[in-house]
């Protein structure tokens, strides 16, 4: 039986990008987060090899020096051309410095190694693992991700990471060239488009109190369903 997430809840990350996201997830369920880099935890060695191990170790870690339920968020772009690269280590490409305009140029740089100019060849897909735990080692997971290409040159200024050089399957403009809202908005103000959006929405259906009545109106349940 899945368990409840309720008042309090620290968001395993210390990256501001990606707990701006997940605030404005969260914001309709009227959950308090904070998060680790806020609370001063330490960031555990992650030291898995799929996205959703690494989800895992957050979360616990922050889980067990909190005593309270953390949210733990492990996402990245895995290229097709490249074996699934940057994948797990998409971060990692970005160096200590999170570097990711370094990184996306390496990621162009070993696709033209690889003679993958042409849009049918640069097929790539951002995936999200979401992982809930508590203090007492319960655990809940979901995984999401959403299709698209690499592009290049890098396109918008929005998002943070690889999103200038992420398009999106059926749309014209990158993650870095959409609003917040655009991206990860959820329905039924917005699409519910990124992988993280879409893993959160199963997250929300199994463990969030009382979700938004629009949230599960007829014709908004899409991102529940995509992967």
């Amino acid at each position: 039986m899945t368990r409840k997430i309720t008042n309090r809840l620290v968001i395993a990350t210390h990256n501001a990008g990606k707990m701006q996201e997940l605030r404005e997830l969260l914001a309709p369920y009227r959950v308090e987060a904070h998060s680790a880099g806020e609370l001063g935890l330490a960031e555990p060695q992650e030291t898995g090899t799929t996205f959703q191990a690494n989800a895992r170790i957050k979360a616990l870690a922050a889980a067990q020096a909190s005593s309270l339920p953390a949210f733990a968020d492990d996402s990245g772009l895995s290229v097709d051309a490249l074996d699934g690269a940057p994948g797990v280590h998409s971060a990692r490409w970005a160096g200590a410095e999170r570097n990711f305009t370094g990184a996306m140029q390496r990621l162009e740089d070993e696709l033209r190694a690889r003679g993958a100019t042409t849009p049918s060849v640069r097929r790539a897909h951002f995936v999200s693992a979401l992982c809930v735990a508590w203090p007492d080692g319960h655990l809940e997971e979901f995984e999401a991700q959403v299709d698209g290409t690499v592009v290049w040159p890098p396109r918008g200024s929005a998002g943070f990471g690889y999103d200038p050089v992420f398009l999106p399957n059926g749309f014209e403009r990158t993650f870095g060239e959409m609003t917040s809202e655009e991206k990860h908005g959820l329905p039924p103000r917005g699409l519910g488009l990124s992988h993280r959006a879409r893993a959160f929405l199963k997250l929300a259906t199994a463990c969030l109190q009382e979700p938004p009545k629009e949230l599960l109106a007829s014709g908004s349940r899409r991102g529940l369903h995509e992967s």
